[in-house]
Formats: C-alpha cells, structure tokens, sequence
C-alpha cells in the first residue's frame, strides 16, 4: 500500500496597510509576522519529520514567499502552479464591508445577486476544478511521499469540501482555514482516505487580521 499525503497551505499575513481586497493583484507581500509565520512552519514540518518531496505554489507574491523556507528547508526545487492561485472576484483592490467600501455603490450590487454561484468572482466550481487537479497531479509527484502546495484561503476551504462532500456555498466567517494553516490531504493507492487541519502559528494569529478569501 502506498501512502502519499498532500498538504494544502494557506499563505502567511500579508503587508496590506490599505485594508483591500488584494485577490490576483501583484506586489502584496508578507508582512514581518507573516515571513515568521511561514518560516515557523517550515520549521514545524521539518521538526515532526515530515518527507515533503515536492513544494509547490501559487505565482502570487506571497505564495512564493512562504513556499521558500519550506522548499529551502527540504532541499526541493519550488514549484509554480497557476492552478492554485486566489479566486477572481470583481471586489479586487476595493475595500470591502457592509455599510462601508465598495458595498456603498449602487453599481456594485448587482454582483451579489447570487452568493450560491458566486456572482461577484470565478465559480466555486471551477476553483474546485483547478485545484482538485493541481492537488492530483503533485500526489502523482510526491507518491509514496508528501508534497506541500501554497495557496490561498478560498480555493483551499473550497477543495476540502469537495473532498468532504460538502455543499460548497457556504459563509466566509466560518471557514476553518487561517492563516499559515494546513489542510493535509491523506492517500493510500491513490484513493483519498481523509484529512487532518492544523494551525502549526496559532500563537501568531493574536491581532493577525486578513479579509475573508485573502
């Protein structure tokens, strides 16, 4: 029996003075927290063990930056998958709330009729797509081993449904991803037999606020 896990990573706090909904915009990097957030995990995997044969990550900016310590620390070279990539959304570089930001404008609104879909962004059926194959195609890379791919809040909540059998509509404010968490995927023979979450910084996350989706 082969046994392979895939470890799903959501990136660490990002510097975002502005408050925005950064989505695929460039240039947002790590804050100093978040570099430490990323370097901690690095620092987790390697100390319980871990065979992480292959790192992989979203082209954003501060994807790449918390995929480095951890590639750096297994000796593998990082990977680019544009499959793990953040979710499009029409809110992007806009702040975002109810009562305040780009919700005021009535031209706005007519991107949240229909929350089921959603509306304002890329279907959550089709970050499901991407990823599932994103996460299939590093198990076939990794088999027998662990591979650890970096990617973004939504799309690593909505995979973990997908595998769970969840509706994937849900509300942002209950989604058990933080960040710098991860959602590790288990396999034997190729078939998913389970997952395990775990927030290897939660003792980081003290005043460590990023926007839902970010």
């Amino acid at each position: 029996m082969v046994s392979t896990t895939v470890h799903l990573l959501r990136h660490g706090e990002v510097h975002n003075p502005e408050g925005v909904l950064y989505g695929r915009l460039p240039g947002y990097r790590l804050s100093d927290r978040g570099q430490e957030m990323a370097a901690r995990v690095a620092k987790h995997l390697t100390g319980r063990g871990r065979d992480v044969a292959a790192v992989i990550a979203s082209p954003l900016q501060r994807a790449q930056e918390t995929a480095t310590p951890i590639a750096e620390a297994f000796g593998v070279e990082l990977g680019t998958d544009d499959r793990l990539i953040e979710a499009e959304n029409h809110f992007e570089g806009m702040r975002f709330g109810v009562g305040d930001g780009a919700l005021r404008r009535p031209a706005h609104w007519k991107y949240l009729w229909n929350p089921f879909r959603p509306s304002w962004g890329e279907p959550y059926a089709d970050q499901v797509r991407r990823m599932r194959a994103a996460v299939e195609t590093a198990r076939q890379a990794a088999e027998g081993h662990e591979a650890v791919l970096v990617s973004h809040q939504l799309p690593v909540w909505l995979t973990r449904c997908a595998f769970e059998g969840r509706r994937l509509w849900h509300d942002p404010r209950n989604r058990q991803c933080n960040l710098a968490s991860l959602t590790s995927l288990r396999f034997e023979d190729g078939r998913f037999i389970g997952l395990h979450y775990s927030e290897p910084v939660a003792d980081l996350y003290d005043g460590a606020k990023q926007l839902p989706g970010a």
